[in-house]
């Protein structure tokens, strides 16, 4: 099965189109590993901050919630702008905000003037990732479309990994403090600055829409925002398939976001010596672990990619979604409850997988069952999904987790959402193949 799977892959690598795009995505999510990694590292394991689940919980808040707003605007724009378009000058304008967020950091401003900056960056991101989902149809044909979202996001996100392992290489060999962490916002702008130059590889009209559908004028394109919208929702209640399975992969991430934020406690305070605050080598062992988990979530994403094309062919993408879910309900309290270092990076490889096969199914699904029309509009309904769960996750989380990151209660309640997502996509699954 291996060697099939590599087979396709360079198969897909032989389409230029396809390739170009790739470049463009990797370079950019490249570039936001490094910045991440150069934000957690400021607002979590920074030596002089105390980090609360409350404080993260509010950073993530300040960092997703208001580019889940500027969501449905995304979507709307896409169906109407050169998305070649957007992947060039949204990489070039990344680079500029990102060298702004380093001299603030420099500067020692307020935080929530850094966070400003900081959203300025990640909502233009919101851009890019909705564009190359949007766009990856055009390149390849529906026969190599569950092999392309394997390949493409995937790599990605390996890309994004190795992004922080580059950042975290940049923090050992630099003194901790503001100059490491601006150093490291700059690479990751100098990054962006190449993924631009990167789109210019694609020819203008290669990524669609369609010349006739392009609104070349941007009022017209803001006024016609909310008709869009509602007629992006109208079609995706007219496509089951890509709505249900959009709704079982938000809830996995859900429960992905909320392990999110134990395992940062977890490597801020229970896993590493600085749990006093005092700084010194505990918080880049912290660090050090928490990349190492990043990592592990990586390999599990890798693995998905391998997997997901024939799993999906053995069982259906309903079928792979609730196998996926079941998995994770089945395997996290085991563990996880024990919030020991090892089998905790063992919850991380096991979640990259589940997360990323639904993950990898749903981008089938919508692609698929949504018109070209509305492509566009639907995916950015999903990243807004997709990011309110996340920020949800994180403030139930504030909630319920003591200050070291241990809940036992908390991850027998993510255990049952996998569960409960797992029987009702099992049951459609059933009607569905009754049906057939």
């Amino acid at each position: 099965m291996t060697m099939a799977v590599v087979r396709d892959f360079r198969v897909l690598l032989r389409l230029t189109g396809f390739r170009r795009l790739l470049a463009v995505r990797l370079l950019s999510q490249l570039s936001d590993g490094v910045f991440q990694v150069a934000l957690a590292a400021y607002v979590v394991f920074s030596p002089e901050k105390q980090t609360s689940p409350g404080a993260i919980a509010s950073a993530m808040a300040v960092l997703l919630l208001p580019y889940s707003l500027l969501g449905p605007f995304t979507g709307v724009l896409l169906d109407r702008w050169r998305r070649r378009q957007v992947l060039l000058y949204c990489n070039l304008l990344r680079a500029v905000l990102s060298c702004g967020t380093a001299v603030l950091i420099l500067l020692h401003v307020p935080d929530w003037l850094f966070y400003l900056s900081a959203l300025s960056v990640t909502a233009v991101n919101r851009f890019v990732l909705a564009g190359l989902s949007a766009a990856l149809p055009r390149v390849v044909d529906e026969d190599r479309l569950v092999m392309a979202n394997a390949l493409s996001p995937t790599a990605g996100t390996l890309a994004a990994t190795a992004g922080g392992g580059i950042a975290f290489v940049v923090h050992l060999f630099l003194a901790e403090g503001a100059g490491a962490n601006a150093a490291t916002v700059l690479l990751g702008a100098g990054i962006y600055l190449t993924a631009g130059l990167a789109a210019l590889r694609l020819d203008r009209d290669r990524l669609g829409p369609d010349p006739a559908q392009v609104q070349p004028r941007l009022r017209t394109a803001l006024a016609g925002t909310a008709q869009g919208l509602a007629d992006g929702w109208q079609h995706l209640r007219r496509r089951p398939a890509a709505r249900r399975a959009m709704g079982a992969v938000t809830a996995m991430r859900f429960c992905y976001g909320a392990l999110t934020v134990t395992l940062l406690m977890l490597s801020r305070y229970a896993w590493s010596d600085g749990s006093d605050g005092a700084g010194g080598s505990g918080d880049t062992d912290g660090l050090a672990l928490l990349g190492l988990a990043v990592g592990l979530s990586a390999a599990g994403f890798f693995a998905a990619a391998v997997f997901t094309p024939w799993a999906t062919a053995r069982f259906g993408t309903g079928g792979w979604i609730t196998l996926c879910a079941a998995a994770s309900a089945v395997l996290l309290p085991p563990l996880s409850l024990a919030f020991a270092v090892t089998p905790m990076m063992a919850a991380a490889f096991v979640l990259g997988v589940t997360t990323q096969g639904a993950k990898i199914a749903t981008d089938t699904v919508v692609q698929t069952d949504v018109d070209d029309a509305y492509r566009g509009r639907v995916f950015s309904l999903y990243d807004v999904a997709f990011n309110v769960a996340f920020v949800g996750a994180a403030a139930v989380s504030a909630l319920v987790l003591p200050s070291d990151g241990r809940s036992s209660t908390l991850v027998l309640a993510l255990a049952l959402v996998y569960a409960a997502v797992a029987v009702t996509m099992g049951r459609m699954f059933h009607v569905e193949q009754r049906t057939a």
